[in-house]
């Protein structure tokens, strides 16, 4: 007894830990972090605080005494390469610029996959039953949940603006990130509303909407067909369009599409594979075109209905009413020439170091140099960051992962995460083609999953917010754990 109770009490502060860790992942800038940790950088995830006890009492001896998830080998090649390409960038000799050093740049760089890689080998390791991974997506959903609360409560201020409501919240929200509320979108507890949008959309999309259209939950109660997955993603559309990000609610409409046109198709041609007798008369094509028509009305409803708050954004449909009497292109009259801007200075980066590219984070020092041939006038943003201004001492960023990574790591680091991906994907399918349903579901997890997150790589960069790699942990490790528990299935 005395020998087990050390051992109940360790699974315990793991279990609490292990909660703990994905209950504060919408958390993303924390303003309360020593420099250590990286408390003078932009993206504070609060989730690393439990991300480092989980390393010392779970990952750690995990990795000496349990077999490994065979994706986990398949990004080590990434990692040399970028590792390989930030010291190389060392001795090429690049100025600082903002009085930040190359050797700087690059610390945060390694420093900022580093933990990108802990939280995936974190996720990917821990879960050690199809119970375990359901407790994960569960505490993941929770966490989710009191984002859309907290992001509820400042939709008030946008739906009727109140000074003393906004202030209010803006005073709290200070002991959650390290940036205030905007009066007009609402951010949740993340440093800005398109890292909100982002959230929703890789973190909480794929969770409730497979447990949906599986007729599967991960918690305890329902009611019928009405399950807590059903409510989290009636509240995640309904809020997502008050945080005004074009691309985040472009994701969740491609997103839910093709996650309900794949899955309600799989279901179809399963059951048409029924003995004679059995199967079900199939469903016609219209009823699945007006399944689908159905599906883009619920969502893009609320989103002309609240767009209409916003001028700016209700540009995404303005434009095609006069398209004639407007002189910019669409993507210009959107605001979104920055974005394009910042994306040809990566893509010209690339092609002038076209093998290993210039090492992680170095692609800010070459961004003035790499700026494509065109007015930059009526681009203030691109101003800004080629203008040198006391007191702004933060680097410009490509805005796009498949950029970034062309840029920083070349054709040799891209070819390795894309190889990465497509391992991840190949545990998706696998899990989706299995007969078993239980297997079938953590597959359209995993599928919704691995679209969310290539859908939002087109429009951030960074590697230490944890949103790709818990997600890609739980594709990881679904047909890891379930071909343990479910050998005679062959999965």
């Amino acid at each position: 007894m005395n020998q087990t109770r050390p051992i109940k009490l360790l699974d315990r502060l793991q279990r609490f830990t292990w909660a703990a860790f994905l209950l504060a992942l919408p958390v993303t800038s924390f303003p309360f972090f020593p420099p250590a940790v990286g408390g003078e950088a932009l993206v504070r995830p609060l989730s690393i605080y439990p991300l480092l006890i989980l390393i010392a009492v779970a990952v750690l001896p995990r990795l000496f005494t349990r077999p490994l998830p065979r994706t986990l080998l398949s990004l080590l090649p990434f990692v040399f390469v970028a590792l390989a390409s930030s010291l190389i960038s060392l001795l090429s000799g690049i100025e600082p610029a903002l009085g930040i050093s190359v050797n700087a740049r690059v610390l945060r760089g390694v420093f900022t996959l580093a933990i990108g890689c802990a939280v995936y080998l974190t996720v990917a390791l821990l879960p050690e039953s199809e119970a375990d991974l359901a407790f994960s997506l569960r505490w993941i959903l929770i966490g989710c949940a009191l984002a859309l609360f907290w992001g509820s409560l400042q939709a008030v201020y946008i739906i009727h603006f109140d000074e003393r409501w906004f202030s209010l919240l803006s005073r709290m929200q200070e002991f959650i990130s390290t940036r205030r509320l905007l009066p007009d979108r609402i951010s949740g507890l993340t440093y800005e509303p398109h890292w909100f949008a982002e959230q929703i959309n890789v973190l909480l999309v794929p969770a409730a909407l497979a447990g949906i259209l599986n007729r599967r939950t991960v918690f305890p109660w329902r009611w019928k067909w009405l399950t807590v997955e059903w409510l989290l993603m009636g509240w995640a559309i309904a809020l997502l369009p008050f945080t005004y990000s074009r691309s985040g609610v472009l994701n969740l409409i491609l997103l839910t599409s093709i996650s309900v046109l794949i899955i309600r198709l799989k279901h179809a041609r399963d059951k048409s594979s029924l003995p004679a007798g059995l199967a079900p008369a199939r469903q016609s094509r219209f009823h699945h075109l007006l399944e689908a028509m159905l599906v883009l009305l619920v969502l893009i409803v609320p989103i002309y209905l609240i767009g209409q708050k916003n001028q700016f954004f209700a540009r995404l449909w303005e434009y095609w009413q006069h398209p004639e009497q407007i002189p910019n292109t669409y993507l210009s009259y959107l605001g979104l020439d920055a974005r394009l801007v910042f994306n040809e200075a990566a893509y010209n980066t690339y092609q002038a170091h076209p093998f290993l590219g210039v090492g992680l984070g170095n692609y800010a020092f070459y961004f003035e140099e790499m700026l494509p041939y065109r007015p930059l006038s009526n681009i203030p943003e691109v101003l800004l960051m080629i203008t040198p201004e006391p007191g702004r001492d933060r680097l410009v960023t490509a805005k796009n992962l498949y950029l970034r990574l062309l840029a920083e790591t070349g054709m040799l680091g891209t070819a390795a995460f894309f190889a990465f991906l497509i391992a991840n994907l190949g545990c998706a399918l696998f899990l989706w083609l299995s007969p078993r349903k239980i297997s079938h579901h953590w597959g359209a997890v995993s599928l919704c999953g691995f679209f969310a997150i290539s859908l939002s790589a087109f429009t951030y960069d960074s590697f230490v917010i944890p949103n790709m790699w818990v997600m890609l942990g739980i594709i990881s490790a679904a047909p890891h754990v379930l071909g343990r528990q479910y050998p005679e299935e062959g999965l």
